[in-house]
């Protein structure tokens, strides 16, 4: 798993970009992952569409031990909810919200309640109510298989799940 280390000093967050050549690469991040955030996390991720934000959240549930068949697109349902033996994925794609006043018609503060983890698509929709101590993930497209991942912890409890992939 080829990392950079983007790591900036004085109150920035702290930084790691992976270099992802195929879905099949995925897994040893995603193991990685699983076995560093904290308990609750939350995880913004930033894409354009096709960039594989669900198929990022499909090897979590893997890695979670939970089947990654059952973890699809939210785009329709806005949230869904992922159950394992020990840990609960919040899947949320909030594509489709005008801004973060929707939230509550959506069931979001219960949903994240009962939430180990929280994974959310297009997370700028509702970004005044982002947590502030919160993990950033930006897939970017760098071929029709590769992928490089930003990962930027924002506030101390994601800082050692940056560190533990070399950031």
């Amino acid at each position: 798993m080829p990392l950079t280390n983007d790591q900036h000093r004085g109150g920035s967050p702290r930084e790691v970009t992976v270099h992802v050549p195929d879905e099949l690469a995925l897994a040893p991040l995603a193991r990685s992952l699983v076995a560093t955030l904290p308990r609750p996390a939350f995880v913004a991720l930033h894409g354009d569409l096709g960039a594989g934000k669900t198929t990022f959240v499909k090897a979590i549930a893997s890695a979670a031990g939970i089947d990654p068949a059952m973890v699809v697109s939210p785009t329709f349902g806005l949230i869904h909810e992922h159950h394992g033996t020990d840990v609960t994925i919040l899947h949320a794609d909030m594509y489709r919200l005008i801004g973060p006043d929707d939230l509550h018609e959506i069931g979001w503060h219960d949903a994240l309640a009962r939430a180990t983890w929280a994974f959310v698509e297009w997370p700028e929709r509702i970004a005044d109510a982002l947590p502030t101590d919160r993990l950033d993930v930006t897939i970017s497209i760098d071929s029709p298989t590769a992928r490089s991942i930003r990962l930027a912890s924002h506030g101390s409890r994601h800082h050692a799940t940056v560190a533990s992939l070399g950031g």
